[in-house]
């Protein structure tokens, strides 16, 4: 199966004459279009509502769109409660889900009157010594420990995760809660991550809708909500199957009509918080090949670097690469795909067949719109690369500019050297 990018080369000459690479590049259409799939998925839910995972992408420009879809904001500390804020998204638009969380943060997450996710039992009393009383909305985040398995394939390792409460852990939460006033529950689990199945999400939900049930005997508390959370992946390598959002929400709804409608329980919202699945495909890194290199191994140097996108260095993600207007050449050329940090794991492809790369030659990274440019940092001085919206109409948006040498010295001002460095005009 062939990766298709979703700008041409004729635009992208037009997008670096204005821009200079690297930068991370999206697409208004792609996103629309999913985001109304999703909804068009869950639709027999009447209460259903996605929470974007705000960590994923923190663009309020890109979150503008999908809010425009009823979208609200899965928020996991200050700054994402802040960013979502700024933007309107504020009381139940906000899901705070976060861990070893500080007392400000669920200060703040209160003001705003967001529905607070709480990770752990003993949040409990830290909550209530924070804020002063136990919301009557409130959710928990259950761990059920183990393996986690789709058709006996191993797909992510609950059991070491550092997330959630234990099932006994979580019976005593609620009954806890709602001996201190809480009113409506929630429930929330994340199992596995960037799963490429439809199975997924219904056998995650049959695990929470049969454990809501007996919640609901056992404690007497009213479960208003079941938060799927995230973990719907994307194809990454060209082999790969896409998700089938409908046949994802046709098994939920399967699951819910078979546990939750025949225990009276027919009223429950579900939840999710998809962040990869949301934008993933619908960005790209674009960079320029500036170098080549030929040792032991062929190398393109290129001008982005893990800065950019850290998923190759961290993980060993694979991330597919066209080179523009070379789609329909052979890939007859081996090479590492290298940028300029000071590590040696500073490489976007290893190995990778690709047609012959010559200097000028405009490299497209795949699926980087989402933990993409979010999990940029400054290691050697790097600075991290504009964010530009491709937009429905051909046209772009500059929606974040890339950080200037004044940026990355700016937290300096309590030092000389920091003065002298800024008044140098950079």
């Amino acid at each position: 199966m062939k990766k298709q990018t979703f700008v041409t080369k004729a635009q992208l000459d037009n997008i670096v004459r204005q821009y200079p690479t690297p930068f991370h590049l999206y697409d208004e259409r792609g996103i629309r279009e999913n985001m109304q799939a999703l909804k068009e998925a869950f639709a027999w839910n009447e209460g259903y509502k996605e929470y974007f995972a705000v960590k994923a992408t923190p663009n309020p420009f890109l979150i503008d769109i999908l809010r425009e879809y009823g979208c609200g904001c899965d928020c996991s500390s200050y700054t994402e409660l802040m960013l979502s804020e700024a933007i309107g998204a504020v009381g139940e638009d906000i899901m705070f889900s976060s861990n070893d969380t500080p007392p400000e943060e669920y200060a703040y997450a209160e003001k705003l009157g967001a529905i607070i996710n709480l990770d752990d039992i003993t949040h409990i009393d830290f909550l209530e010594k924070t804020i002063g009383y136990i919301p009557k909305t409130i959710s928990c985040r259950y761990n059920p420990g183990g393996l986690f398995k789709v058709s006996n394939d191993i797909m992510d390792n609950p059991g070491d995760a550092k997330y959630g409460m234990t099932t006994e852990q979580l019976f005593e939460a609620f009954r806890i809660l709602k001996e201190k006033g809480a009113e409506e529950f929630g429930i929330h689990a994340f199992l596995a991550s960037n799963t490429v199945t439809n199975e997924y999400y219904p056998m995650l939900a049959k695990i929470l809708f049969e454990l809501a049930v007996k919640l609901s005997r056992e404690t007497g508390a009213h479960i208003k909500f079941i938060n799927l959370s995230g973990g719907i992946g994307i194809p990454y390598t060209p082999d790969q199957e896409p998700n089938d959002i409908r046949a994802i929400g046709n098994g939920v709804k399967r699951v819910y009509k078979e546990t939750l409608i025949p225990a009276g329980m027919g009223d429950v919202a579900i939840y999710t918080e998809l962040g990869r699945f949301m934008m993933g495909p619908y960005g790209c890194l674009v960079t320029k090949a500036i170098h080549e290199k030929h040792t032991h191994k062929d190398y393109v140097g290129v001008d982005a670097c893990a800065v950019d996108l850290m998923r190759p260095a961290m993980y060993g993600a694979y991330h597919h690469i066209t080179v523009a207007g070379k789609e329909d050449l052979p890939c007859d050329h081996k090479y590492d795909v290298a940028g300029s940090l000071c590590e040696n794991n500073d490489k976007f492809a290893i190995d990778r067949m690709l047609p012959k790369v010559e200097k000028g030659d405009l490299l497209i990274i795949h699926d980087t719109g989402a933990h993409g440019s979010a999990m940029g940092y400054n290691y050697n001085g790097k600075l991290k690369s504009a964010e530009i919206l491709l937009k429905e109409d051909g046209s772009t948006q500059l929606i974040r500019r890339a950080e200037t040498p004044a940026d990355y010295f700016a937290t300096l001002d309590c030092f000389d050297v920091g003065e002298r460095l800024l008044k140098q005009k950079l």
